[in-house]
This record gives structure tokens, C-alpha cells and sequence, in this order.
């Protein structure tokens, strides 16, 4: 089957785990992160139920990124990279801003995506070679030229903690980028953000940290919609790298120069 022939059937697992968390109640709001853990596995358990059940069918024997260290280099040959609920911290305190991420990864690089929200309704794929659509419509990056006008998205990895110089990093970017653009926002799953700079609803997004497990699917979309996807040294970005950066062409330089002044 072609990257392009596994969108039809990847579109369908997203939309079924997604059409689960919709007739999924929230849970009452946790006070501890031994709480928060237990929410998060029986919110997960179901939704992963469904999604295995798919790409068993689809791919078998392919190995899931949750099931590898998130830090580790990516194995060679294929393997998904599965996200039941991407932004499962906004929709355990009943916010709308969380996706289902999907991508099949071969040697390192993200060969089909398909990113669902289920309360928007909307669906992102891609494939590489292919190009990208939301809904079945092809999309389109900004055309904005001046960072002054450009909305700007950042996020970070899960438990940063684990990368103190990514935090670091996070925090000069954020003040280094403030003066210069429209505005900084974090619009909760980094994959959904990414997507939506592919489709020019964002004008770019940034991150320090490796977190290949949401960057990847995303990055396709934004990729083949038109993007430029790079670290934010403007150099070539991989799962293995620092950080990231994608943006239109209008303003990506411009971005990389300003995001090299942090912290001079």
C-alpha cells in the first residue's frame, strides 16, 4: 500500500478514538499527580484499545513510539508514532484544545499523518510526496512577510524536567521573540498547532526539547502543505534534534535571526 493509500484507513483510526473521547465524560478534577496519572490511564487504556485495533490491521508487527524510550534514537524501518490524546492535560480539566496524533515513521522520517479533533470536526493528512489537506481540501501556510504581524506558537516537551537545557532555551526564546512578533500563544497539542501553521492559521511555531513523538506528525503536514520546517538555528530538523521551528517562507529567516539573539 502506497503512504498515500494509508491516509483513507489512518483517517478512519482517528476518527473513531476521537469520536471516544467525545462520548467520554470528564473526570472530576484531580488534586495530585498520583491522581492525574490514574485519570490519564483510564482515559488512555480505551482510547489505545481502539487505535491498536486499526493499525494491527493496517501494519502488523509495526512497534508504537509510546512503547520506546521518548528520548532514544528512532529504531530503523517503520514505526507509529500514536498519540490517543494529544493535550489529555487540557481535556482532564475540561478544556476543547486536544487531537488524536497519528504518523507511520520510516528510518526517522514521518511518511503519513492524520491528526483529528473531535470537537472541531477536523482532520489533518498528509503524506509524503503527497501533500496536505484538512478536510480534504489542500492547505496553505501564511503569506505574512513581518514577524510584527505574525501570531506565534510555542510549546514544550512532556515532562521537561528531563531536559533542563531545553527549559532553559524555552524560556530566552520566549523573551527574545515577545518584541518582535504579534502575538505568543500555546494553543494547547503541539501536533494540532504545527498543522494549523501548515494551513497559515498560525504564522509559525517554535519549541526547544526533543519530542519527536509530537513533532513528527504535524511536521509532515506542515511539510508538505508548503512549510519550512527546520531547528531554530535554521539548520535541518530531524527527531533527534534540539529544536524546532516551522514557518513560512515570508518569515522564516526573519525568525531564525531573532530567535538567535536569545540570550545576548
Amino acid at each position: 500500500m502506497t503512504y498515500q493509500g494509508l491516509l483513507a484507513p489512518m483517517a478512519a483510526a482517528v476518527e473513531e478514538v476521537g469520536a471516544l473521547l467525545s462520548a467520554t465524560p470528564r473526570p472530576a478534577p484531580v488534586t495530585s499527580r498520583d491522581e492525574l496519572a490514574l485519570a490519564f490511564e483510564a482515559l488512555e487504556e480505551p482510547a489505545a484499545a481502539v487505535m491498536r485495533r486499526h493499525l494491527d490491521a493496517l501494519r502488523p508487527g509495526v512497534a508504537w513510539a509510546d512503547e520506546l524510550d521518548g528520548l532514544a534514537p528512532l529504531p530503523d524501518g517503520e514505526v507509529w508514532m500514536v498519540d490517543c490524546v494529544d493535550g489529555a492535560v487540557q481535556f482532564l480539566q475540561d478544556l476543547p484544545q486536544f487531537c488524536v496524533s497519528l504518523a507511520l515513521v520510516r528510518d526517522g522520517e514521518p511518511v503519513a499523518a492524520a491528526l483529528h479533533a473531535p470537537l472541531l470536526g477536523e482532520t489533518y493528512l498528509a503524506s509524503l510526496g503527497g501533500g496536505a489537506t484538512r478536510d480534504g481540501r489542500p492547505i496553505a501556510p501564511s503569506a505574512k512577510t513581518d514577524p510584527a504581524a505574525a501570531v506565534v506558537a510555542g510549546s514544550h516537551p512532556p515532562f521537561i524536567g528531563r531536559q533542563p537545557a531545553a527549559a532553559e532555551e524555552a524560556g530566552r526564546s520566549l523573551a527574545a521573540l515577545l518584541p518582535h512578533v504579534g502575538a505568543v500563544r500555546n494553543l494547547g497539542p503541539t501536533s494540532w498547532q504545527i498543522a494549523d501553521t501548515g494551513a497559515g492559521r498560525l504564522d509559525a511555531f517554535w519549541q526547544f526539547g526533543r519530542d519527536a513523538a509530537n513533532l513528527l506528525p504535524g511536521a509532515l503536514v506542515a511539510r508538505e502543505a508548503g512549510a519550512l520546517v527546520t531547528d531554530a538555528d535554521g539548520g535541518p530538523w530531524t527527531a533527534e534534534s534540539g529544536s524546532f521551528l516551522v514557518a513560512p517562507a515570508g518569515l522564516h529567516d526573519r525568525l531564525v535571526e531573532i530567535l538567535g539573539h536569545r540570550g545576548r
